[in-house]
Parts: C-alpha cells; sequence; structure tokens
C-alpha cells in the first residue's frame, strides 16, 4: 500500500516510493530507495522536501496515514472547484495563431540560442534584438495563448534548453495577462522568462545535458547559474530589475529551501515566485534523456501540493486556471474511447474544454476528425468527458497534426 507522509514521520526501513518534489530539489540518483540511515532523512529535509510516498509493502509502515488515492482524491476535489472559475476568452481561433506561433518559436529558439552564445563568450546581452521577441511573443498570447503554449510543449533533447526559455517567457506572459497585470509589466517579466536561464551558459555541457542524475558536485555548479546569470545580465545597463529579479530568484522557493539566496515567504518578489511555478511546470512535463515528462494535468496536480510549502497557493491556482487543467494540444482518452486533442479551454469550466477526436480505440481506426464540446449534453456536440490525459508516444501520434480544424 502507498500512503503519503510528512517527512518528520521518516524512519530507516521504510521504502520511499517517491520524493513528491520536481526531479532538481532532490539529492538522490533515485526516486525510489530503501531508508537505511538518519542521514538519509536529514537530506530529504534539508532539500526542503515536506512529504513523501512511502510502499508500506515494501518497508515500514505509519498509522493513520492517508493512502496515496486518498490524498489525490482530496487534491482531485480541489482542482475541481479551482476550474470552475472564468477563463479569458481567446480574440482569434487557434488555427488561425498557430502558423505565426510557429514562426515564433523557431525564431525565438534561435535567438535564446545567440543568447547564450553571446553570454558565453562574455558579450553583454543586446537588448534591442530581444525586445521585439518577447512583444511578438507578448502578442500572439493576447490572439491565443493557446496556440504558442500548445507549440512550445513539445521539445527534444537538443533544442530544450533554448525552447525552455521561451516556453518561461510565454508562460509568464499569459499568467501576468490572466492576472490582470499591466503591459509594462507584462512586457519586462516576460524578458525575464526570456532570459532566465542565462547563466546556464557558464554550465559546462557535459553537465549541462548529463543524461543521469547529477552528483553533489555537479548540482552545486548547476545552482550558480541563478546568479551567474544575474551577473550577466548586469552588463548590459538597460535592463531593469524585474529581469534582474526573476533570474536570480527563480529558483528560491517559500519555505526557504530555494536557491542562491534561501529566501523566504515575505521577501520573494510576487514576479520571481510567479516566475518559479512556471520553471517547474514546464520543466516537469518536458521529456528529457534522464526522465519521462508528466502529463500537463498531473504536472498541476503536483504544482497545487508543493504550494504547501513552495510557491504561493493563491498563485499556483490561478496558473492552474491561467494554463487548464488540460491544456491545448494535450492528447486525451474520453469516456467514448475516443482519443482527442483539447483544442480550447471553456471559459468556466476547466475539466470541459473543445476537443478534436480523431481515433477510436475501441475499435482501432482512424475517424473523421470532429470538435466536440464537452461542456454540452449529448445532440448538442458534447455528451462525452475526459477519463484521463494520454502520452503520444504511447499512440504514436503528433497532437499538432490535429488541432488546425480548431
Amino acid at each position: 500500500m502507498l500512503k503519503k507522509v510528512d517527512a518528520s514521520q521518516l524512519r530507516p526501513g521504510m521504502y520511499i516510493h517517491d520524493l513528491s518534489c520536481d526531479w532538481m530539489t532532490h539529492p538522490f540518483v533515485r526516486n525510489r530507495f530503501l531508508l537505511t540511515s538518519e542521514e538519509e532523512i536529514r537530506k530529504i529535509v534539508a532539500a526542503g522536501i515536506h512529504d513523501v510516498v512511502i510502499d508500506c509493502g515494501k518497508g515500514l509502515d505509519v498509522d493513520h496515514a492517508p493512502t496515496l488515492e486518498e490524498t489525490r482524491q482530496s487534491t482531485e476535489q480541489a482542482l475541481v472547484e479551482i476550474a470552475a472559475r472564468p477563463v479569458i476568452v481567446t480574440r482569434t481561433t487557434l488555427g488561425e495563431e498557430l502558423k505565426r506561433a510557429a514562426v515564433i518559436r523557431q525564431q525565438a529558439s534561435g535567438l535564446v540560442r545567440t543568447v547564450m552564445q553571446d553570454a558565453r563568450l562574455g558579450k553583454a546581452i543586446e537588448l534591442d534584438s530581444v525586445s521585439p521577441m518577447v512583444e511578438n511573443i507578448t502578442e500572439s498570447i493576447l490572439r491565443n495563448p493557446g496556440a504558442l503554449m500548445g507549440m512550445l510543449r513539445i521539445k527534444n533533447k537538443d533544442d530544450y534548453t533554448f525552447l525552455h526559455s521561451v516556453s518561461v517567457c510565454t508562460l509568464l506572459v499569459a499568467f501576468c495577462r490572466s492576472r490582470g497585470m499591466d503591459t509594462d509589466t507584462t512586457y519586462q517579466a516576460g524578458l525575464g522568462g526570456l532570459l532566465h536561464d542565462t547563466g546556464k551558459a557558464l554550465v559546462p555541457d557535459h553537465i549541462l545535458n548529463k543524461p543521469g542524475p547529477l552528483t553533489d558536485e555537479e548540482f552545486a555548479i548547476v545552482k550558480k547559474h541563478p546568479r551567474d546569470g544575474y551577473d550577466i545580465l548586469l552588463k548590459s545597463p538597460e535592463i531593469g530589475p524585474i529581469p534582474l529579479d526573476i533570474t536570480l530568484h527563480h529558483h528560491e522557493r517559500r519555505d526557504g529551501s530555494g536557491y542562491p539566496d534561501k529566501q523566504g515567504e515575505g521577501t520573494v518578489s510576487e514576479l520571481a515566485q510567479m516566475a518559479a511555478i512556471v520553471d517547474v511546470y514546464d520543466a516537469i512535463t518536458a521529456d528529457r534523456c534522464y526522465h519521462k515528462g508528466m502529463s500537463a494535468a498531473e504536472a498541476l496536480r503536483q504544482i497545487y501540493e508543493w504550494s504547501k510549502f513552495h510557491f504561493h497557493p493563491t498563485y499556483a491556482q490561478e496558473f492552474m486556471r491561467c494554463v487548464g487543467i488540460y491544456p491545448v494540444g494535450t492528447l486525451v482518452m474520453l469516456e467514448s474511447g475516443r482519443l482527442g486533442v483539447v483544442i480550447a479551454p471553456h471559459e468556466t469550466n476547466l475539466l470541459a474544454p473543445k476537443v478534436n477526436v480523431f481515433f477510436n480505440t475501441r475499435r482501432n481506426v482512424y475517424i473523421k476528425p470532429e470538435t466536440v464540446d464537452l461542456a454540452r449534453p449529448v445532440g448538442f456536440g458534447g455528451g462525452d468527458k475526459i477519463v484521463r490525459p494520454e502520452s503520444p508516444q504511447k499512440w504514436n501520434v503528433d497532437p499538432m497534426q490535429f488541432i488546425s480544424v480548431a
């Protein structure tokens, strides 16, 4: 049986099934292992991990601790309540924005690559070349955030570092917009998102692209990148305080367990806290050579749980409404047995988006693509519901091929 327990309840002899944190937080080479010493428990606590999942069938039990299923049910109920609140209506259809979004994705990735190369050579960042890209991303988000955000969910190991920065910029702009922030603040936040990982230009490639867990020494080098990025951006005299703050503090946590300054609640700025959520969300949903990305739905569930300690709970909930429980581009299984791709959120219920169905899993055949509005009843273009998100790799499909009809 799997149970969720507080880190203070851990004892040698318990079997860790899941450390319940993002992969860049914990100091262990694996997620599942038998606790053999108090030192291992101290390392878990020191890493800012507050609760873990234990397997009582492989180690010691904890009486009266909730099962993993019970905690998931509690989280699910909270997400249902969050999902029932309004979202922002788009100005153009997804199909209209996709071609423009594809161009922005390619150009922005190339720009970040150039920025990283210049930083590695000791050059100052030329904001005149970066600013127009942030403006293009912002305009795309204003037209239809699902197009660019959906397109950026697909990354490969060769361009992950660059597309991650583009994703953080895009998501942060959308987040600011959904929270009603003014135009200049949104732009400055987007600039910070695009440049937040500039310090990784100084991390050796063999560490940055290592196909496995980092050693303590390697992790210490990676943890220098916020400060290094901050120092690099200071070379550009026109850089503002918001991009500098986001770059330096996007790995800080509300409980003080982050880095580089171990700032806690009350000292980390609002935008840096927002950037922290966005950064983790994009990282844990991406496939890397050393870990499989979570579905967006599962990542949001994790962020909701981590918001008890690491993230501002209100910001975490607002981010969920911003991106949607099932973001545009998510492959989903419907109760009818049909596969579909989410093409638009519902205005008031994020659990009932519009889905473009294209495959019948019960008959194992492709079907004529059809848009299903899950918020509508049977006979009115609806009458179905999402059972779970699905892996595109499992079904060998590219979700982006099935959203152009939106």
